[in-house]
C-alpha cells in the first residue's frame, strides 16, 4: 500500500520560488517511489482576510492529513506552524524543510536588521516581531519528527535553534531543467554577467552593476522575476553567473548555472562554499567586496578559456544534484517512520 503525504506549500507554480519548484517536483516524483502526495496550496487563501487566513489554511491541512500518514511543510512559519497543528490535530508524523531562516529574512527586509545571519543567530536582542518569529519556527522545528535541510550550512543554522542535529536531515536539493530553453544572442565582443532571483537586500545585485559601470563591454543582467525558463536562457548565454550574495542557505541558482555549464563567481559564504572549489570549478569573492568581485571578474573576462574548464569540471560535479537522487532520499526518510 503506498504511503499518503500531504505537502503544505507556501507557494506553487506558475508562482515563482523555491517552494513552488520543489513542491512540483515532489508532486511529480514521489508517486514513483511509492508516496502518493496531495497538496494544500497557501494561494488558496491567500484571499481571506489575513487575521483568519492562517485558520482558514489550518482546516484545509486537517482535512487533507486525516486520511494521510504523513504531513510535509515547505517552510516554518507562514504554512509550518497551522501545517504542524493539523498534523498534531490528526495524529500524523510531521516533517517540515527549512531552506532559510525565516525571522532573519523577514527581519532584514521590514524590521531593520542588519547583521548576517551567522552573527543573528546568536543575537539575543532582536526586535519583538523577529522575536516571535524566532520563536514560531523553533517551535515548529521541535514538533517536527524529522527536519529537512539541503545544505550542512543550514544544518549548523538550525542546530543553533536548539534543534538536537541527529533529528536534522541534509538533503541536497534536485534539479530538473527544462527541456527547452530561450536563447538570447549576445552583441558582437559582449562580455555578458548575469544573475538572478528576488530583489532582497543580501543578493548584492548592485555591486554587480556597480562594479561593471565602467567596462564599456561589460553588460549586467539581473533575471528577476522572470519565468523559470527565461531565467535560465539568459543564464546559459551568459559569459559568467554571479551569485554575489551575504547569504545563502542552498543556492538553487548556482547549481542550475554549474549544470548549465557557465562560469560561475560566488561569495565565501553558507551554501555557496559547498558546491563552488576555488579555481577548480569556480572563483570564490569575499562578500561585500566590491575589488574582490572586480578581480574575479576581470580573471573570467581576460581569461575565457580556463573559465570554460572549470565550468566543464563543475558540470560533471552536478551529478550529485541530480532530481532522482533527491527524490530517492526524501522517500526513504518519510517512509522511515
Amino acid at each position: 500500500m503506498a504511503m499518503k503525504l500531504v505537502i503544505a506549500t507556501p507557494l506553487y507554480p506558475p508562482e515563482i520560488g523555491g517552494p513552488a519548484t520543489y513542491s512540483k517536483l515532489l508532486e511529480e516524483g514521489l508517486p514513483a517511489h511509492g508516496i502518493e502526495v496531495e497538496l494544500v496550496k497557501f494561494s488558496e487563501v491567500r484571499h481571506v482576510p489575513k487575521l483568519i487566513r492562517h485558520f482558514a489554511y489550518y482546516r484545509r491541512v486537517l482535512k487533507a492529513a486525516r486520511h494521510a500518514d504523513a504531513v510535509l511543510a515547505l517552510d516554518p512559519v507562514s504554512v509550518g506552524l497551522p501545517a504542524m497543528h493539523a498534523a498534531r490535530k490528526a495524529g500524523k508524523h510531521f516533517f517540515v524543510k527549512i531552506v532559510g531562516d525565516y525571522a532573519w529574512e523577514q527581519g532584514t527586509q521590514r524590521f531593520g536588521v542588519t547583521q548576517r545571519l551567522d552573527e543573528f543567530v546568536k543575537e539575543k536582542n532582536v526586535p519583538f516581531s523577529v522575536r516571535m518569529l524566532r520563536s514560531i519556527q523553533t517551535r515548529v522545528s521541535e514538533a517536527a519528527d524529522r527536519v529537512i535541510v539541503p545544505s550542512d550550512y543550514l544544518k549548523g543554522i538550525v542546530a543553533t535553534w536548539g534543534i538536537p542535529e541527529e533529528k536534522i536531515v541534509r538533503i541536497y536539493n534536485g534539479i530538473a531543467l527544462p527541456e527547452h530553453l530561450p536563447v538570447h544572442q549576445k552583441k558582437e565582443g559582449e562580455f555578458l554577467i548575469v544573475s538572478s532571483g528576488r530583489r532582497v537586500p543580501w543578493k548584492g545585485f548592485e555591486a554587480i552593476e556597480r562594479v561593471a559601470t565602467d567596462h564599456v563591454h561589460w553588460r549586467v543582467f539581473i533575471a528577476s522575476n522572470l519565468p523559470r525558463d527565461e531565467a535560465l536562457g539568459w543564464v546559459k548565454a551568459a559569459d559568467v553567473f554571479v551569485l554575489n550574495s551575504l547569504y545563502e542557505g542552498f543556492p538553487h541558482a548556482l547549481v542550475e548555472a554549474m549544470t548549465l555549464g557557465t562560469p560561475v563567481i560566488a561569495t565565501s559564504i553558507g551554501g555557496n562554499k559547498e558546491l563552488v572549489r576555488h579555481g577548480e570549478t569556480g572563483l570564490l569573492v569575499s562578500p561585500e567586496d566590491d575589488s574582490s568581485l572586480l578581480e574575479a571578474l576581470t580573471n573570467v573576462a581576460s581569461d575565457p578559456t580556463a573559465a570554460r574548464k572549470r565550468a566543464l569540471v563543475a558540470q560533471k560535479r552536478m551529478d550529485e544534484f541530480a532530481l532522482p537522487h533527491m527524490l530517492k532520499a526524501t522517500a526513504q526518510l518519510l517512509k522511515s517512520l
